[in-house]
């Protein structure tokens, strides 16, 4: 008969083999131990997961949320050209740039954010590259503000470093949190609702998240929440399926439930 703590120990590194992404990292921001680690270290790219950095310098650089920037020609992903519902001549605050950005990944509300920076995008992007040498990601570069470029690049050990940096701000959790978003463009009205389908569900306590993908990058996603009472960062890099990351995050989520790392 198998003893109940071996196959509980079984059980848990099942849920780990069955991870997808190719890079995972699990931390106790509080003690900054870390829990769980596959290629931590690995430098790839990092897709949406930019605009947390982007959303970081927005708000670090005290400009006027209020402030009303127009989308452009030059907000127009001629890279991917990936698709938008944030039409060209659409004007919002600064505020509203910043929301959809981190709550649905608009691309061009980000490139907007970047492009309205004293200086423009490269001293924007300046200024992400910058940052992210102050948080100590050593292994990180920002070329543009969006995420579509696949130079943007970083690690799961970076990128723990950054989400810990910006859970602590109200503005970025709330609006990375935020189930949905109303517009108006013209005479109508757009809904956008959050990128991450984790938010709506009531097992997850998430105090902050961000999704991304490109082709080049993969899914990825990263974490900032509640399990068995403990904040937890979770970060996903490169996983295969369009599903896979939220359900990487399930096991993770399960493991840590069922093993409690936090007491070993």
């Amino acid at each position: 008969m198998r003893h109940p703590k071996a196959a509980t120990v079984n059980r848990a590194n099942a849920q780990l083999a069955a991870l997808r992404s190719s890079a995972v990292l699990v931390l106790d921001p509080k003690t900054q131990r870390v829990l769980y680690q596959k290629n931590a270290h690995a430098v790839m790219p990092i897709a949406s997961l930019t605009k947390l950095m982007t959303a970081l310098v927005v708000l670090e650089a005290k400009q006027d949320m209020k402030e009303m920037l127009t989308v452009t020609q030059a907000d127009v992903d001629r890279l991917k050209y990936s698709s938008s519902r944030l039409r060209v001549g659409t004007r919002l605050s600064r505020s509203a740039m910043l929301h959809l950005a981190l709550m649905s990944s608009e691309n061009r509300a980000a490139s907007a954010l970047g492009r309205n920076y004293p200086g423009g995008t490269g001293k924007f992007v300046e200024a992400m590259n910058a940052k992210a040498r102050a948080l100590g990601m050593r292994g990180t570069r920002y070329v543009e503000p969006t995420g579509l470029s696949s130079a943007n690049v970083s690690s799961p050990e970076d990128l723990a470093r950054l989400v810990v940096a910006v859970e602590k701000n109200q503005v970025i959790r709330r609006y990375s949190t935020d189930r949905h978003f109303t517009i108006r463009q013209a005479r109508e009205q757009t809904v956008y609702r959050n990128s991450n389908r984790l938010t709506a569900s009531r097992s997850w306590k998430i105090r902050l998240q961000k999704t991304g993908y490109i082709s080049e990058a993969g899914r990825c996603m990263v974490l900032h929440a509640v399990v068995k009472g403990r904040a937890t960062v979770m970060v996903f890099l490169n996983s295969q399926g369009k599903l896979s990351r939220a359900a990487d995050a399930n096991r993770v989520r399960a493991w840590l439930t069922t093993f409690n790392p936090w007491r070993r």
